[in-house]
């Protein structure tokens, strides 16, 4: 699914709300004035989504209303147990990029886990997978959230406090789930509901 990121005063993104990538109305007030003007000047701002007409609600170029960040939607075959960390991390994301990098960070130790990992050496458990037949472009989205993440902790050379940087993290995250569970778990299901006579020539043409 197509993500666009909100950005304030943008005349679309994907509603924080909805998850429609729609049409944004903005209006803009000053502290001290009770009317509605269209000042760019003006610190509040006010974005109502043309689908749900529900409002977001920024100050300057900070969304804080609603206080999920700007986030794209988790994949829906999310584990729980990452997902509360993805959801953790998209609420501060726009107040504090270098906390959600590292609670990304902390979400994909807990995805290896759930691959079957230890999940106390992330380096180690992206090593493993490797040699279990990981796919390259997923072995090297792990190690960019992975390095990311740790430069969060222990800054060195990448810049985590951008808000891009951090949102590239976020779509690698459901880029992982999405080639490590959703494709495995929806190919199985297409292939399990192959006719048995053609699963058994597949199972005899392998084992030649």
């Amino acid at each position: 699914m197509k993500y666009i990121q909100p950005k304030v005063l943008a005349s679309s993104f994907t509603c924080p709300h909805c998850g429609t990538i729609s049409k944004q109305e903005w209006w803009l007030r000053n502290w001290n004035n009770r009317e509605y003007q269209f000042h760019d000047e003006n610190p509040l701002r006010v974005g109502i989504c043309d689908h749900c007409q529900t409002p977001t609600l920024w100050i300057v170029d900070k969304m804080y209303y609603p206080d999920t960040g700007n986030a794209p939607f988790p994949n829906v075959e999310m584990p729980e147990s990452v997902l509360k960390l993805y959801l953790e991390a998209s609420s501060i994301s726009s107040k504090s990029p270098r906390g959600a990098a590292g609670l990304l960070r902390l979400s994909i130790q807990i995805l290896c886990q759930e691959l079957g990992e230890s999940g106390k050496n992330i380096n180690n458990d992206i090593g493993n997978l490797v040699k279990k037949g990981l796919p390259l472009i997923v072995q090297q989205s792990l190690d960019i959230v992975r390095v990311t993440g740790n430069d969060a902790v222990h800054p060195g050379q990448i810049d985590t406090d951008s808000p891009e940087t951090v949102s590239q993290l976020f779509d690698l995250i459901n880029i992982i789930v999405e080639y490590m569970i959703a494709l495995p778990k929806k190919v199985s299901g297409i292939y399990n509901s192959l006719p048995s006579d053609k699963v058994k020539g597949i199972i005899d043409r392998d084992s030649k």
